[in-house]
């Protein structure tokens, strides 16, 4: 229960279809703004979480998981831009530290089933339990979820799969929480208040000493003006550049052992293919022989059609049917069956990829 819109919703729906229902809001990351008033001991979430479960009538628990959430969650965001990779927070997140976490207090409380307000569904099918996207696709969540094992899902409910957001909010109006209804939306990174460079250097005091300055080069290695530090910047930026080569460059590529910058053109961001690791997959089977296999390779992104081939790495080799851009070491590559999501893994570094593509061209239908 974060006490926000969803979570809420979730409550009352789940009180109407006759559950027992348990609270637990994860105090996970404190902020500023999360406490509305002087002397405030707990964040605002908390207080509203505690007070809708008093107005509902439901147990309601504090896991104060901060120290968790930091050696994990945080710390893997740090390294990640530390290695000049772009990271998933809320995709380490789920599986390590909130549906852990519930997983752990449901057992405490006698729990058989979590729930929780992400837009997205649930479908057996050979064994398994798959995610399938939510039917808001401009709130779907299935993206960040294809880490959770099957331990976990086995036990999720998910109410708001097949709603909307909007209908959401007229559902919590209808039920007498119209001010609740009408709340903003909470932040996609819920520990970074504004920009993430500010957060690293907060959490790394030293890191312009460590990493300093670097170059700017183009394609060929041609040094094109000094960077403020390889972490700093992401596959596919144009805007904060803070360099003029008289037209529009983005960052095509980031070295952080050289500390260079690769900038080209809209057109050099363009990709063929890609190299996943990590891979999480229920059927592999399934997934290398989809006739109508798509990956997204970015949150707000659309599915691309795809083909895959497994390496003897382990890695898989992916071949883009339509036209794929910006392809960024440390987010998520998750594969779909039209919306139902057969699996995931991490957009591997993209070394080497011209020469495994030729190799392996003949292998792909």
């Amino acid at each position: 229960m974060s006490g926000g819109i969803d979570s809420s919703a979730v409550c009352l729906m789940l009180q109407e279809q006759g559950y027992e229902v348990v609270g637990v809001t994860l105090r996970t990351w404190d902020l500023p703004s999360h406490f509305s008033s002087a002397g405030q001991t707990l964040p605002d979430e908390i207080l509203e979480a505690q007070a809708l479960a008093a107005r509902l009538g439901i147990e309601h628990h504090v896991a104060d998981v901060r120290e968790r959430f930091r050696s994990t969650v945080v710390q893997q965001f740090i390294d990640d831009y530390l290695k000049g990779r772009t990271p998933n927070p809320c995709v380490w997140c789920n599986p390590l530290v909130k549906e852990r976490v519930l997983c752990e207090w449901a057992d405490r409380t006698d729990c058989a089933y979590i729930a929780t307000g992400h837009y997205c569904r649930l479908e057996e099918r050979n064994g398994f339990r798959y995610i399938v996207a939510g039917d808001d696709s401009t709130k779907d969540q299935s993206y960040f979820l294809w880490k959770l094992p099957q331990e976990i899902l086995r036990r999720m409910i998910f109410p708001l799969g097949g709603r909307t957001k909007a209908s959401v909010r007229e559902y919590l109006a209808q039920k007498g929480f119209e001010a609740k209804s009408k709340g903003p939306e909470s932040m996609e990174v819920c520990f970074i208040e504004k920009d993430y460079r500010t957060f690293l250097k907060e959490q790394c005091p030293d890191l312009d000493r460590r990493m300093g300055a670097g170059w700017f080069v183009d394609s060929r290695g041609v040094k094109l003006g000094h960077h403020k530090g390889y972490a700093y910047y992401t596959i596919g930026q144009r805007k904060g550049l803070e360099i003029s080569l008289g037209k529009p460059v983005y960052v095509l590529k980031i070295n952080p052992i050289k500390n260079t910058i690769m900038l080209g053109d809209a057109a050099q961001l363009q990709a063929e293919y890609m190299l996943v690791e990590e891979v999480q997959v229920n059927d592999w089977d399934e997934l290398t022989a989809c006739p109508q296999l798509a990956v997204r390779i970015r949150y707000h992104g659309s599915p691309i059609p795809c083909q895959v081939l497994r390496l003897a790495d382990h890695r898989l080799l992916v071949r883009f049917l339509k036209e794929a851009s910006a392809i960024a070491p440390g987010q998520s590559a998750v594969f779909y069956n039209e919306k139902r999501v057969l699996g995931g893994g991490f957009i591997a570094e993209q070394q080497g990829i011209r020469k495994l593509a030729a190799e392996h061209q003949h292998r792909f239908v």
